[in-house]
């Protein structure tokens, strides 16, 4: 087991800092277009950040009460109330915080001894907690962050003014996506011991292939949204389908009730929207082809339809730049992918079990929950 460092510690900080001051970014740009009269952009920023809460909330809660089975049912009973109220991930970051504390600052792990021995104990009670945040922070950057991001772009494209205040959100919305990333890597690397660190140069290959990629898309969606929403509507809810058949047919096993289960598989359905996600740890290199193969044709497709069917409005949304933009940032992402993979991604996902029908989380055995959560949880 990798060991929780002070670095790690200061990160996490940071990052609790951030999640902070991206809700109150959020809050400050929808009152801003609500003052002036924009109240749908106002509506839909709220939006996006309630259905990302709520669902965040939700996972949270479920996990306490899978780790907790079998204990006091009042400190489950107060958790739903924090819960209910939308603040489950400050509990989160206060458990992260004091074993993170302990492990950086109070322990020292010794190499070869067991998961028992207090010293390694606390380390992975800090690792479990950050992993934890980590996974609900990969769910709020594709169901909040992303989806802001575009709404911000497209609002600019749109209006053809700028505010400070939405550079903000744009700047934020980046940072957010960037840090829930590669915190995800870092995490994932540290609570699965077969996978390799995740060292500076890597860490930096994996987050343009992520940004670059994503930005392409987003710009992509929002030059067909200006062309016709209900376009664009259209084709988000095709690309959501189809991802939650493809999830569907990995039969994920990441949840322990059914209700939650496909709850899981649709919110994948709506991050295999912006960028690839792997959940079952297996070798992907087809599936992640034809994914990116598909964005790369769609992308030139609203590219020439744009240029031929909408042609009076190209120069009041400087098309050409933004279509500079959005082959330029999809080039080099397609380049980074192609390396990361070539040369940083781990080729062993998991430790191998005693038995092979027990790598799936199973009710009853507690002392593998946290274990079988992230090893099903798995994206490259």
């Amino acid at each position: 087991m990798m060991k929780f460092t002070k670095q790690n510690f200061f990160f996490l900080v940071g990052g609790m800092i951030i999640y902070v001051v991206d809700i109150g970014v959020d809050f400050w740009v929808a009152s801003r277009y609500f003052c002036q009269g924009q109240y749908s952009w106002s509506i839909l920023t709220l939006c996006f950040r309630g259905l990302s809460s709520i669902i965040t909330q939700i996972f949270s809660y479920e996990w306490f009460k899978n780790d907790w089975e079998g204990t006091d049912t009042g400190k489950l009973k107060l958790v739903f109330l924090v819960h209910l109220f939308h603040c489950g991930v400050f509990i989160r970051y206060w458990f992260a915080l004091k074993y993170g504390c302990q492990a950086a600052f109070k322990q020292t792990s010794i190499r070869g001894a067991s998961e028992a021995d207090p010293s390694n104990f606390i380390q992975k009670q800090a690792i479990d907690a950050v992993t934890d945040i980590n996974m609900l922070r990969v769910f709020k950057a594709f169901l909040e962050t992303t989806p802001q991001l575009f709404l911000q772009i497209y609002i600019l494209m749109e209006q053809g003014k700028t505010h400070f205040y939405q550079y903000a959100a744009i700047m934020m919305s980046f940072c957010g996506i960037s840090l829930s990333m590669v915190d995800y890597q870092i995490s994932l690397r540290k609570s699965l011991p077969d996978k390799d660190e995740f060292h500076v140069l890597s860490k930096f290959t994996y987050l343009f292939y992520k940004l670059l990629t994503i930005t392409s898309w987003i710009l992509s969606i929002s030059l067909i949204t200006q062309l016709s929403v209900r376009i664009s509507v259209i084709l988000l809810i095709f690309l959501w389908i189809c991802g939650f058949i493809w999830t569907l047919k990995q039969h994920t096993t990441f949840c322990k009730s059914k209700k939650m289960e496909y709850l899981y598989r649709a919110v994948v359905g709506i991050i295999l929207i912006f960028s690839f996600f792997n959940i079952k740890g297996r070798g992907t290199k087809v599936c992640i082809s034809i994914y990116y193969a598909t964005h790369t044709v769609v992308t030139l497709g609203i590219l020439f339809v744009y240029l031929f069917w909408k042609l009076s409005i190209i120069k009041e949304i400087c098309f050409t730049i933004v279509s500079i933009l959005t082959i330029l940032s999809l080039v080099l992402g397609i380049i980074f992918l192609v390396v990361y993979y070539s040369h940083f991604h781990p080729t062993t996902y998991c430790r191998p079990q005693a038995r092979s029908d027990e790598v799936d989380g199973v009710a009853g055995q507690k002392d593998r929950v946290k274990h079988a959560r992230f090893q099903n949880f798995l994206m490259q």
